[in-house]
Order: C-alpha cells, then structure tokens, then sequence
C-alpha cells in the first residue's frame, strides 16, 4: 500500500510503499532533494546538531541530500508540522500562557512628538 509524503519546499506529494527515499531522489514538483533534514521526521531544530536522534553525523546544509541512515520521512503536510516562524511559533506560546497579547500601540510620527 502506497503511502503519501509532502515536500518540505513546495509540499508537493510523494508517494511510496516505504518511508525512506533513495539518497538522490528529488521532489518531481519543485526538484528539492527529499532524502533531507527538513523532510526527516526526526529533524529538530532547537536539539543539538538538530537532530532528535543522538551521535548523528553533522549535516551543513539541512535543505540538501545527505546519507543519514536514520532517515524517516515525516507524516502530514507541512502546515500541520508547524512550518511556522519562528515569530510566529513564540507568540502562539507566549499567548497560551498569558492569554492574549494585547494589541500594539499606535505609532506616532516623529513631529507629534514636539507638539503642544
């Protein structure tokens, strides 16, 4: 039975009876290379070597093919990933434990600053 993966690029879809492409396959929709980093679903940014997996080789470019043998593509699309900024993904949580975050003041122009 074929399975569907997304693309971390273009999330375009990828179908496979297996979980692991070949080192050098690439996205047919947008021609990323799909044996990343990014597409693993053990990539993690804030660990170290950003890597969930401990002892894992360093890789430079996590966007780009490498040889990991630990490789797993991730399930779901991106969005349901959290392929948020990094903004985006503070705020959500700083939100979560104070409640809302209230609106930002209005901003002044430099010469109402000098008015009476």
């Amino acid at each position: 039975m074929k399975r569907v993966f997304y693309c971390h690029k273009c999330a375009g879809h990828w179908e496979n009876d297996t979980a692991r492409p070949g080192f050098k396959e690439i996205c047919t929709h947008c021609g990323a290379y799909l044996h990343c980093c990014k597409n693993c679903r053990f990539h993690l940014p804030t660990a170290h070597n950003q890597c969930y997996i401990p002892d894992t080789e360093y890789v430079a470019d996590r966007k780009g093919l490498n040889f990991c043998e630990e490789f797993e593509f991730r399930s779901g699309t991106p969005e349901q990933d959290g392929q948020k900024g990094q903004r985006e993904q503070a705020s959500e949580k700083f939100a979560g434990l104070f409640g809302e975050l209230p609106d930002p003041p209005a901003k002044t122009s430099f010469d109402d600053l000098f008015r009476d």
